[in-house]
């Protein structure tokens, strides 16, 4: 398995909230991003103890041989320790008050795929069949979406895109996805936050990393396209490859 990641502050933020871990884990790749939320300071806080905490919480409860059932346990569990400090965090220090993050987070061994996600950052696979959203967002604008009050098409748009309903240290209990997938050979996942995915169409994303094989550059290129439309949000992309 290997790994390429970069991150960017964007156009208009001067700090950046969004941080990524990726850990080898005894024959494992995990990979985590975060976008932070909750004033300059407290964002950086969120996404930077939460990364780190879920990592260290995974990389605590993991050994070969873990079965599916067992690997979704160990990342709801990383989740919940994680939402835990973050909240404590932010109920003790005031300058801390209502920080949260968003996560998503992938672990992979042996084929095998297990990936969580809170909030709006997001898991793609990318493949010769196209790409496909793993992961659901947690927002406003997908709510509306299911109930059928707004169009996929117009939620880019919509005023309302950047409100989440789920969030790490928000509250003091928190719900995640759980998903698995087997990763064809040569299959791509791509782990982002919103500041990409509010600024690029899922087909721009594929042809971008279909016909780029430095995918290093790749990433580069995904973070300059959206500089080039203004980035006003940070913006973070971690691409995999079996």
């Amino acid at each position: 398995m290997r790994y390429w990641a970069m991150t960017d502050p964007g156009c208009v933020r001067k700090e950046n909230q969004d941080a990524y871990v990726v850990e080898m884990l005894d024959g494992a790749m995990l990979c985590v991003v975060c976008d932070g939320m909750g004033g300059a300071n407290s964002g950086n806080v969120a996404s930077a103890l939460a990364s780190e905490i879920f990592s260290q919480a995974v990389k605590a409860g993991w050994r070969q041989g873990l079965d599916r059932a067992q690997r979704e346990t160990l990342l709801r569990n990383a989740v919940q320790v994680t939402n835990f400090q973050v909240y404590d965090q932010a109920v003790r220090y005031e300058e801390f008050a209502g920080m949260g993050t968003t996560l998503a987070a992938v672990l992979l061994h042996n084929g095998l795929a297990t990936v969580v996600n809170v909030g709006d950052s997001r898991l793609y696979r990318i493949n010769a069949q196209g790409i496909c959203q793993v992961t659901k967002d947690h927002s406003l604008v997908q709510m509306m979406i299911d109930r059928g009050e707004l169009r996929p098409e117009d939620a880019r748009s919509y005023p309302g895109k950047n409100m989440i309903t789920r969030a790490v240290g928000t509250e003091s209990a928190v719900q995640c996805d759980v998903f698995q997938l087997e990763p064809e050979w040569g299959e791509i996942l791509l782990l982002c936050t919103d500041g990409l995915t509010n600024l690029l169409e899922d087909q721009e994303i594929l042809f971008e990393i279909m016909y780029n094989e430095d995918r290093q550059a790749c990433c580069r290129r995904l973070l300059d396209i959206a500089i080039s439309r203004g980035a006003p949000d940070n913006v973070t992309c971690i691409l995999v490859q079996s």
